[in-house]
Formats: structure tokens, sequence, C-alpha cells
């Protein structure tokens, strides 16, 4: 059997274990039996894709499946490539850790009928968009893993804030199949060819290229998360449960990232230099919006949703960086930034992924996603605190986790940027550098608060107090993406090296070969210009806080001494003193959100004898959602309410308006043709 027979043999095993969910549903052996399956036919699907781009470079040809199913004359195409088997990677991976996860925190899930079958069925969706080697069985795997993905956003339909949480995803997740649809419609012209074949091998017109580009944006990015097209992401990762919001935050959106690179980098042909011009300002704002968003958060779940907003932007802006210097002839420099973007979607399926599972291993714990409502976690669950600070490192890009590596990277690559030759792109590019340096800064005083609040200091309240550590599945399923985090940290030269066929299918050039430089150090483009040693830092850093340690205890006391901490002359000190996310963002909220979300601080101080309490308020405005979203809401309401009288013609009137649709729509097609 070929990769892509065994491949879509466990996406019909992923989809026969959704349908089994459906009867089994009320055992109490339905949870274990639904994840296990999840787990191994996840597990097999990785293990061929790893397989697969291993051996890409000697590969000849992809090996394709063609299925009498879908259009007539075009029947379902299924093609893997290195680009497919490297996000097939990433998929499964995800799904054998978010199956191990479940296996422990589904058992608290109050509503297992709701959940169970579309797990696997959102396994599959996401399988079979990567597999899709033609627009219709594309759009059709799309569709299917959004609406997968919705009914488990709307698992906890009962509550209010999820109900609206799914009306605005699948609201969002329609006008981006929308505008796939019109893209591809774009792409395969009046011959209506929408095999990838025809696409890759056809002659698309600038303003062709140009207008399927913004489509694109519009489709892939809203799936993504890319601002402003991300107004449900903050809204559906909190109502899914957490191992679910894993897999959309960590793995759907990467999946939307796939869609994006397979159409700009492989069908449309030669990019144009300024279509690296408007990803990378999308990217780069995207990028300083989404953490400025999660620092002002204190629902642990919310934050971390908009923290994918800005890994997003830092994978976009890479990609920008591989379009402008693609155009431009730079392959090598085109072949670093896209390795950056493919490296850190890698890295944040990690991260966020480990982020994502400790904040339902701290839900399932206290109850609680308010941070604010935590505190001195890391004496109850020392294991979570220990791979969700894992996680933190990585995710803020400090060395020797991942994160560091793709974001090294993609500064590597915007320093090649004067040896182009447009000054749009000279000027921009250190912009936007500057702007990744921003959001690297205050990503890690993002997860700074998010640790020391959550983990740190005091219980403040009786759930934190009496928390307890989670399941062994839980935590093993954490402990493997903490390791991985730092294995892809210390070993990047291995996975640079894994991604090369990636490159040379997509740019024609490589990075240069990273395992056969000494000390496993990764050198970008040349060692006179910058290199990196993941392991010697890693190293360095383990035996200075060793010898920190030993020299404490050596030439100090032994001894441990316990003493009630300084009180600042309050004897009776209370938890709420201590820090919240909101007086810790408050430095932060004050330089940016005045402009960023017109942040107002009211004071209402009594007179002196005056016994009412002093109060503080913090009124800030989501400017996105409150100009764009709701005056689209409410055009929409008014055209709705003049429109509803056409529901009451007559006979006549009805068929008056199809026969002027129908001459429309012919006057069009004459017009394309």
């Amino acid at each position: 059997m070929t990769s892509v027979s065994v491949l879509l043999s466990c996406v019909a095993a992923l989809l026969g274990t959704a349908v089994l969910a459906v009867p089994i549903g009320r055992s109490a052996a339905s949870t274990p039996v639904v994840y296990v399956a999840s787990l191994v036919f996840c597990a097999v699907a990785f293990v061929f894709a790893l397989a697969y781009l291993a051996s890409a470079l000697s590969v000849a040809e992809a090996p394709t499946i063609v299925l009498p199913l879908g259009l007539p004359w075009l029947g379902s195409h299924f093609r893997i490539d290195a680009l497919a088997a490297f996000f097939l990677m990433v998929v499964n991976l995800g799904g054998v850790l978010s199956a191990l996860y479940a296996l422990g925190y589904g058992r608290h899930e109050h509503a297992p009928r709701r959940v169970l079958p579309f797990f696997p069925a959102f396994l599959a969706g996401m399988n079979l968009v990567v597999l899709a080697d033609d627009a219709f069985t594309f759009l059709i795997s799309w569709e299917f893993m959004s609406l997968a993905s919705w009914a488990l956003v709307m698992a906890h339909h009962r509550d209010a804030d999820n109900r609206k949480a799914g009306y605005v995803y699948i609201v969002m997740a329609s006008f981006g199949t929308l505008a796939l649809l019109l893209a591809f419609g774009l792409l395969a012209g009046s011959a209506g060819d929408y095999g990838f074949a025809a696409m890759r091998g056809s002659a698309h017109t600038p303003f062709v290229v140009g207008l399927a580009l913004i489509l694109l944006l519009f489709g892939a990015g809203s799936k993504a998360g890319l601002a402003p097209l991300h107004a449900w992401l903050p809204l559906a990762h909190p109502a899914a449960p957490s191992h679910v919001s894993a897999l959309m935050s960590g793995v759907m959106t990467k999946v939307a990232v796939y869609g994006f690179i397979r159409v700009v980098f492989d069908l449309l042909g030669m990019p144009t230099w300024w279509s690296g011009i408007v990803v990378l300002i999308i990217g780069s704002g995207s990028a300083v919006l989404g953490i400025l968003q999660a620092l002002m958060e204190s629902d642990m779940k919310r934050l971390l949703a908009y923290s994918t907003i800005e890994n997003i932007g830092v994978i976009f802006v890479s990609l920008g960086l591989a379009l402008a210097f693609k155009a431009n002839g730079m392959e090598l420099a085109a072949a670093l930034a896209l390795t950056a973007a493919l490296f850190h979607v890698l890295n944040h399926s990690f991260f966020k992924s480990l982020l994502f599972f400790g904040a339902g291993a701290v839900l399932t714990a206290t109850g609680e996603r308010n941070v604010d409502k935590l505190g001195g976690l890391i004496h109850r669950m020392p294991v979570t605190s220990v791979v969700f600070l894992v996680g933190c490192v990585a995710i803020s890009a400090l060395p020797p986790f991942n994160g560091f590596v793709s974001e090294w990277l993609a500064f590597q690559a915007i320093l090649q940027s004067p040896a182009v030759p447009q000054w749009g792109l000279k000027i921009l590019v250190p912009a936007v550098g500057g702007i990744l340096a921003l959001s690297a800064a205050l990503a890690a005083a993002c997860f700074v608060k998010t640790f020391g609040v959550t983990f740190l200091g005091r219980p403040r309240t009786s759930a934190a107090e009496q928390a307890v550590e989670v399941d062994r599945f839980s935590l093993t399923a954490m402990s493997v993406l903490a390791a991985l985090c730092l294995l892809a940290g210390i070993l990047p030269g291995i996975v640079i090296d894994g991604l090369a066929p990636v490159t040379l299918s997509l740019i024609g050039d490589r990075m240069p070969v990273q395992t056969d430089i000494p000390w496993l150090s990764i050198v970008p483009i040349v060692e006179s210009r910058s290199s990196y040693n993941g392991l010697l830092v890693f190293l360095f850093t383990l035996f200075s806080a060793s010898l920190t340690a030993y020299l404490i205890h050596r030439f100090a006391s032994r001894g441990l001494r316990r003493a009630p901490a300084w009180d600042c002359g309050f004897p009776e000190i209370s938890p709420a003193t201590q820090y919240t996310a909101s007086s810790f963002a408050q430095p932060v909220r004050r330089v940016f959100g005045t402009l960023v979300f017109r942040a107002r601080e009211k004071v209402d101080m009594p007179a002196p004898g005056d016994l009412r309490p002093a109060r503080f308020v913090v009124e800030t405005h989501d400017l996105i959602w409150e100009g764009l979203y709701l005056p689209i809401i409410g055009a929409v309401g008014f055209a709705a309410e003049k429109l509803n009288h056409l529901q009451f013609l007559t006979i006549r009137r009805y068929l008056s308006l199809v026969f002027l649709a129908l001459v429309f729509l012919l006057l069009m097609l004459a017009l394309w043709s």
C-alpha cells in the first residue's frame, strides 16, 4: 500500500470511530474506547507521514489516489508531498497527545455524548484537508472540519457565552469558506478545471494572482486567526473542552496556514514582491495586537487564545518575507524565511497545546479559569506547574527552548532584507522586525504574569487552596510536550534538515545542511554572519544553575529554614494584597491602552468621613469588534428586515426574480468566457 492509501485508511478508521461513538455513548467504556482508537489511528498516520517526509528527497513523484467521488468529471484526488507530509505530522501528533490527555480529562466531561463523536471526526477532517488535491475535495473537507469543530465548541451549549461563541464561529467559518470558494474559482478559470495539478500548470494574470491572494487572506486568514478576522477565536477556544481547545489552537490554525502555503507558494506560481508587503503588514499587526489583548486578559483560556493570534502573526511575517525574497530571486533567503515559518508552526503546536493542557488541568483541579482567583498552585500541583513553566518559557521565545529558535531564524531572515531592490521592502521589513521584537518582549511579560499569578504566591480562594494534582494521562501528555519543546530547542538542526524537502519543493533551495556542522550548531546562511548552539546554551544554563545551588548549600546553611514572609509593616497579610493579572498589566495598559483599547481608568475616592469604599474601574473597548463587526451586524439586520417582504411575493413575481437572476448569471458567464 502507498502512503496515501494508509493515510486514507486511517481517516476512514477515524470516521468509523466517530460513528461508533454514537451507539456506545451511554456506556462507561465509551470514553476510553473512542480516545484510544483515535490515539492509535493518529499514531499510525503520524509514523507514515514522518517516514514519507524523511524519504521525500529521494521520491521522484508524489503518490496520488483518485476516488470516484465528488464532481462527476473530476473525482476526488488525494496526494501527499513533502508539504502535506509535514502538516500531517503536526495534525496527527497533536491528535495523539490530545487523545492521550483526554483519557484522563475526558472522565470529568459531564456531556461526553456531545464530544466523543465529533473528536475523531474533527481529526479526520483536518487530515482530509491536507491530503486533498483538488478544490472540491479541499472545500468539502474544510467545511467538514469546520462543522465538526463547531459541534465541539457547542458541546456545552446551555451556557449563553458558548452559544454566542458557536454562532460567531460558524458565521466566520462560512465566510472563510466562501472566500476560498471564490479564490479557487478564479484559479480554475473559465475552463473549470478544479484539480490542483491543472491550477499548478496554468499561467495566472497579475489581477487573478492579486485577487486570489486577498481572498486567501480572508479565507485561510479567518480560520488561522489573523487580525482583524480573529473575532471568533477568543470566544471559541475558551468554550470548547480543553483538549479540543488545544487541537483548535495548536493544530487547526496550522491547517489554515497549510491552505495558505499550498495555494500561494504552490498553485499561484511566481509571487509578486508587493504580495510580501501585504502579508508582512497583516502578520505584524496580528502579532502586536494579539499579544496586547492577551496581556489585558485574566481568563486563562482567552489569554492563550489571544496569544495564538500573536504567534500566527509571527508565522505570516515569515511567510511574507519568503514571498518577497522569492519574488526577487533570493532563493536562499526565501528558504530561510520559509523554514522559520514552518519551524514556528511546529513549535506553536507544541507549546500552545501544552499550555491549553495546563489550563485544562488547572480548571479540573480548581474549577477556575480566572487567574486572579488562583495562586500558590506550585505547592499543590508541582508537575503541572513545572511543565506549564516550560510552555511559558518556550512561548516567550527564551533559550534554550524551541520558541527562541524559530523566532531567531525569522530575525535572521529580516537581516537579509537590505539586499532586496524595492525601497518599500527596505523600509518596511526593519519596521516589522521592531514590531516582532516588541511582540516578543510583551509575550515574555504576558507569561510571567500568567505563571506568576496562577502558580506562585498564596492561594486567593478556597478552590486554589484545595487543589490537587491531576491524573497520570494528563501529566504524561503534558510531559511529552514539555520534552519536545526542549528537544526542538537544543537540537534544532535536525528539525531544519527535516524541513529541507518542503523548502526545496516550494522555493527551489534549502538552508545549508545543519547536522554536518560541528557541535550541533545551526548556521542560517554562513558561519561568519551568525550561528546558534542550543545544546551548549542548555548545558551552560544547567551547569550554572547547578553550580550556584551547590555553592549556596556548600558555603551557606544546608538546613531548610522557614519563616514568615516580610509583611511590609502590615501584620495581617491577606492574599488580596498580592499582584493580580490586572495590576501586572497596568503599566502596559497605560502605555498602549489609550490608543489600542481606548482604555479609561475611573477612580471613585470618597471624601474624608464618608464610609463608602473606594472604587477603581477600568473600561476597555475592542475597537475591531465595535468598529467593524457591530456595523456589519447592524447592516445585515437592516437588510434582512427590508428584504423580509420577499417571502410574501406572488408566484408571478417569484418567477420573474428567477428569470432575471438566470439572465444575470448567463451574462456574467458570457463576459467571463
